[in-house]
């Protein structure tokens, strides 16, 4: 399998690990709060190639990185949604007691936090929940993470992934096109250099496709073994995201050793 010399024309760095990129989802996050700046650290630490992170904006307008629409699942004794809670507030809740007491104090980041650690050492994967692009391109600028930083949007967003390439020509959306038959239209619409997909719609004519179009293909996937990763990569799969970076940089190194 050859890597994809399509990360060249995206202005992106090589795939640190062999010919895939690994998109560490919400961090890594096994026995570590999710989304948090430690989950996002140790991603770093693991060398993987992108942070996804999720996005919402607070009651008073700040930009923080939870995955959930409320704050529920994350904190004993409190709930409510995330844009209910100032950010005074919301970094006033313990997000890693219910995880382990070795994370008692662990707060929700904000998205300037996330930029200031990654800069210049991982990607961000962006899964853009609650969030206006117009307030989030001058901080991905601010920080020089504009052309490190992908956009997961859908392929029928056509508004806003047009604003956002019109007011940040350099920044990398990465629309979910669904089905094979619509990556053409997509192409078409946006000239993305990334498309994103999950493993019900992945399969080497999705990859083909996509590749013959100039873009290359993340795939969301929930893998469990090897052997899926094994498939993935067989279709020609550009980026994995993945809940096991820990697992998937030590399968794709083993790869590497055998070319």
């Amino acid at each position: 399998m050859a890597v994809s010399p399509l990360f060249a024309q995206s202005d992106l760095p090589a795939p640190k690990h062999g010919k895939t990129y690994v998109i560490a989802h919400r961090g890594v996050h096994s026995g570590i709060p999710e989304n948090s700046l430690a989950a996002y650290q140790k991603a770093i630490d693991l060398g993987c190639d992108f942070i996804e992170i999720d996005l919402r904006t607070t009651k008073d307008g700040r930009i923080v990185s939870v995955h959930n629409s409320t704050v529920d699942a994350y904190v004993s004794n409190v709930k409510g949604l995330v844009k209910d809670f100032t950010l005074e507030e919301i970094r006033a809740l313990d997000i890693g007691e219910k995880v382990g007491s070795k994370w008692k104090g662990t707060q929700v980041p904000t998205f300037e936090e996330i930029l200031k650690l990654s800069q210049g050492k991982i990607g961000i994967y962006l899964d853009l929940k609650d969030a206006d692009p117009l307030v989030l391109i001058p901080l991905l600028r601010k920080f020089h993470m504009a052309d490190r930083t992908v956009w997961y949007l859908g392929g029928d967003e056509v508004n806003l992934i047009k604003t956002i390439q019109r007011e940040c020509p350099e920044c990398l959306v990465m629309p979910d096109p669904g089905i094979e038959s619509n990556i053409s239209q997509v192409v078409e619409n946006f000239h993305p250099k990334v498309l994103a997909t999950d493993m019900g719609k992945l399969s080497t004519s999705f990859v083909a496709k996509a590749h013959k179009e100039q873009a290359m293909v993340f795939v969301d996937d929930k893998a469990k073994d090897l052997n899926e990763w094994k498939k993935i990569l067989s279709y020609g799969t550009d980026g994995i995201q993945t809940d096991k970076p820990e697992a998937l940089i030590h399968y794709l190194n083993s790869l590497s050793k055998k070319d």
